[in-house]
């Protein structure tokens, strides 16, 4: 069943599981998954966070010690997010020693509250970073407006970004530009460039989500024909867009500095709509350079059934913009569609946020008694 998986790996995708807990880290089934399943990398959310600390009795000592403490319910999250965060980095160093940096990562993201709030995201990445003290960390950081400056500055200390809640080919291109400018500071200030590495998460599946609703609304023929396929296209046209800026001279003066690229990261792989080819974000977005992250349902899946047919991105670009410009004439409001994407992703998150908090907070009543 990992054959598929393998092959996969060996087109130039990067298997990163989406998902943490510290049962999953206690039991060894990450190390397992690494292993087995070809994981090279883990990501996580406040909603990932916040579902794991609702099951089972992994987190009862951590608790009960913050509870001694009398620790408030903030530093109660920092302190249980980053001892899991740690934890994985450990278990996936030694792929991060053995592919020079490029896998191995984990990633942690800051307080989705702030997302609109630039300094304040700069000061929280700045604290996890120093918290987890682990060199194959990635700071997650949204790609707001308010985003973008902080993911310069972050990069122009030293500190690895994911950055995460991208949409748009215009936002997309944003973040590119402010990954070359947190990477040219940090070169003026004299940093290592080689040991500063990000991607960019570009989300794939709650566009599908997002634009079907809206074709369903419309209701037309030609509306129906094109259901469920804005996702995919959107994710190939920011390829080409990473390939476009990847091929600019501002990019090869860092390379030749040291500098390693801020690879895509497909984000939002499980499929939302049950009708859906279960695979089908990973069948469809097969290029070398990118991150595949997947909840462990789609990696399931992928090792099961994936059809990994060579590169399904590069050579689809016209059609792709020839979907997106077929939304364009039914009615469809692209620019529409993303805004309220980034709006819902920090609200879902922040969220998330607070219902982690809501949890810990009755954790440590309850261990208090």
């Amino acid at each position: 069943m990992t054959e598929n998986l393998k092959r996969l790996s060996d087109q130039g995708v990067s298997i990163w599981l989406d998902d943490i807990s510290r049962e999953r880290l206690r039991t060894g089934n990450l190390e397992q998954l690494v292993k087995e399943r070809h994981v090279v990398g883990v990501t996580s959310n406040p909603t990932i966070f916040s579902k794991a600390l609702s099951k089972g009795s992994a987190y009862d000592d951590q608790v009960r010690d913050l509870t001694v403490r009398g620790v408030d319910v903030e530093e109660a999250a920092r302190a249980i997010t980053t001892y899991d965060i740690r934890w994985g980095c450990d278990v996936l160093r030694p792929v991060y020693d053995r592919t020079e940096g490029k896998d191995g990562r984990v990633s942690l993201e800051v307080d989705p509250r702030l997302a609109r709030d630039t300094e304040r995201t700069v000061a929280e990445a700045r604290a996890l970073w120093w918290l987890v003290d682990r060199p194959n960390l990635f700071i997650k950081i949204p790609a707001t407006r308010e985003g973008l400056p902080a993911i310069s500055q972050a990069l122009s200390e030293g500190i690895s970004v994911n950055v995460t809640l991208i949409f748009s080919l215009a936002r997309y291109g944003e973040v590119i530009d402010a990954f070359f400018e947190g990477l040219e500071r940090a070169r003026a200030n004299g940093r290592d460039l080689s040991s500063i590495a990000s991607v960019a998460s570009f989300f794939v599946s709650r566009v599908d989500t997002e634009i079907d609703k809206r074709l369903d609304k419309i209701g037309s023929p030609e509306a129906t024909a094109l259901r469920s396929k804005a996702g995919v296209a959107n994710a190939r046209l920011a390829y080409a867009l990473y390939e476009e800026k990847f091929g600019t001279d501002r990019w090869t003066a860092l390379k030749n500095a040291g500098a390693r690229a801020q690879r895509p990261l497909w984000a939002s792989t499980g499929v939302k709509d049950p009708n859906l080819p279960d695979t089908l974000y990973v069948d469809e977005l097969i290029a070398p350079n990118t991150v595949n992250t997947m909840p462990e349902a789609t990696l399931d899946a992928a090792a099961d059934h994936a059809e990994v047919r060579g590169n399904t991105v590069q050579g689809a670009y016209d059609e792709a913009r020839e979907h997106m410009n077929a939304l364009e004439q039914v009615g469809v409001d692209y620019d529409d569609v993303v805004r309220v994407l980034e709006d819902e992703g920090v609200e879902k998150f922040a969220t998330s946020w607070n219902e982690l908090l809501g949890s810990i907070a009755g954790e440590l009543k309850d261990k208090g008694r």
